[in-house]
């Protein structure tokens, strides 16, 4: 079978929002829910698990022109549907944006907005789990096993119990949570209404969706389906799945174009970060940036990821330094600048769809939830270096075609220098990192590559090339980074 993904993926930058902490503006006068007497938190206070900042759609669409300048092409938000919860991954209604971002109304105008700009908007589908107030496990709380809903769910016994800790739940709840009613997908009507909730919002315009805990569901044949569905409406929509490990599969080109690729991640980050990193922040989710790794480790974790899945699929992952579910990389690193630069520039240059979640590019710190869901900073707290260190990176990215979908070469890795090559056709560029704290001297050898790059097109290096012994003399200054072209 030959393997389909979008092609427009391969080819965007994404940026992460997560529409509590965003952007908060006034909605338009005419706007069906206005909010001005609400006492949602003061928007730079720290962030608390279950208080609302008030981030609104309205927002986002005002930060379009901020986002394109940045360069990004395409937005991945965090659950929108009507929720009693500031991460709305508690959906009481999936067919209505909760009124707080502003209803169904602000993401019409959003769509329109940023397809204007050419921008993609995929949706975050949370399909495994349902919450206490959907409608249909609402019945069962107020009917007990009267309600004609009661097979929707997975409902054990009886009382229910849905808030009271004393007692059991006596139901299936995500992880155990009661507040998180998992669906019974056996159930050919629950089935049948996820299906139609994908086809939907596709048909609306959304671009795509990013699905949930897409793992938990393993009803056979349950996610080709959806695939088929909704890439019958449109065979260009991105279906990206959260699978923080080996994902071989769900990526067999029948049912996810790529996931949420922290198999990348772990990796690059105990490369540039190393021994800075705390382990405090990271010992719980499982994408594992630590042991701190040298250039030869970096490596074979790099040639077994790209090992591991087709080529087609490899250009359509999503590769990210961090989410909503995992602290910030700045406070990972203990706020090392180096670490980010140099997982940034390591991520804009890999194979796939970079996402660059909200505020790293400003220097956004943040530990462990809720702290890394803070509130976007005003500009005078930006870190301007490290703003302009993304957006020439995305410009680069969007100037050489071979960043993007070029043929991807390891040609040295050795101490803590790594070197690898991206090749298309005639175009090659080569991208070195010393993640050192001294300064480097290697000499790549270059038998794999059909040209000699003499350009130092971004970063810090010396280099001299020999053509006699095929190979490119380079010297590094520590922690930096470079990328050479023609």
């Amino acid at each position: 079978m030959s393997i389909q993904t979008p092609n427009w993926v391969k080819n965007a930058v994404f940026y992460q929002i997560f529409p509590d902490r965003f952007a908060k503006v006034q909605p338009p006068k005419d706007a069906q829910y206005q909010f001005q007497t609400v006492a949602f938190e003061p928007w730079e206070d720290p962030p608390t698990l279950q208080g609302y900042k008030g981030g609104n759609l309205w927002g986002v669409i005002e930060k379009l022109d901020y986002l394109q300048e940045l360069g990004v092409t395409a937005l991945y938000l965090n659950p929108i549907f009507q929720s009693a919860c500031n991460h709305r991954y508690h959906p009481h209604d999936y067919y209505r944006v909760d009124p707080i971002l502003g209803g169904n109304e602000a993401l019409e105008a959003l769509l329109q907005a940023a397809h204007q700009r050419h921008i993609k908007v995929i949706l975050d589908g949370v399909f495994n789990h349902a919450s206490r107030g959907f409608f249909y496990f609402n019945d069962i709380l107020e009917n007990g096993p009267y309600s004609p809903w009661l097979d929707w769910f997975k409902v054990f016994d009886w009382p229910v119990s849905a808030y009271n800790g004393d007692f059991p739940a006596n139901y299936a709840g995500w992880v155990g949570n009661r507040a998180l009613p998992e669906f019974n997908h056996e159930n050919p009507d629950v089935r049948e209404y996820v299906m139609q909730v994908g086809e939907y919002w596709i048909r609306q315009g959304i671009d795509g969706w990013r699905l949930d805990v897409p793992y938990e569901i393993d009803v056979p044949g349950f996610w080709k389906e959806f695939r088929e569905r909704v890439k019958h409406i449109n065979p260009e929509a991105y279906i990206v799945g959260e699978v923080w490990e080996d994902a071989q599969y769900w990526l067999d080109g029948n049912q996810f174009d790529g996931v949420m690729n922290y198999v990348f991640t772990g990796p690059t980050i105990a490369f540039t970060a190393r021994d800075r990193v705390d382990r405090s922040l990271v010992e719980q989710p499982a994408y594992k940036p630590y042991p701190a790794q040298d250039a030869s480790n970096y490596a074979e974790h790099i040639e077994m990821l790209l090992d591991l899945y087709p080529w087609e699929i490899q250009l359509a992952q999503l590769n990210l330094l961090a989410s909503h579910d995992t602290a910030r990389l700045l406070s990972i690193a203990q706020r090392d600048r180096a670490s980010v630069k140099l997982a940034t520039l390591l991520l804009l240059t890999f194979p796939g769809a970079p996402c660059i979640y909200y505020g790293d590019e400003v220097g956004l710190p943040g530990k462990l939830d809720p702290d890394s869901r803070r509130s976007f900073p005003p500009k005078e707290k930006w870190d301007e270096e490290l703003w302009q260190w993304h957006q020439d990176l995305i410009r680069l990215r969007h100037s050489y075609p071979a960043l993007r979908t070029g043929d991807y070469k390891i040609l040295h890795a050795q101490g803590l220098v790594y070197v690898f090559a991206r090749s298309l056709a005639a175009s090659e560029l080569i991208i070195a990192v010393n993640s050192g704290t001294e300064n480097a001297s290697v000499d790549v050898p270059t038998d794999k590559l059909q040209s000699q790059p003499r350009r130092l097109l971004y970063g810090e290096a010396e280099l001299q090339w020999d053509s006699n012994r095929n190979t490119l003399s380079l010297q590094l200054p520590p922690r930096q980074g470079c990328v050479i072209g023609n």
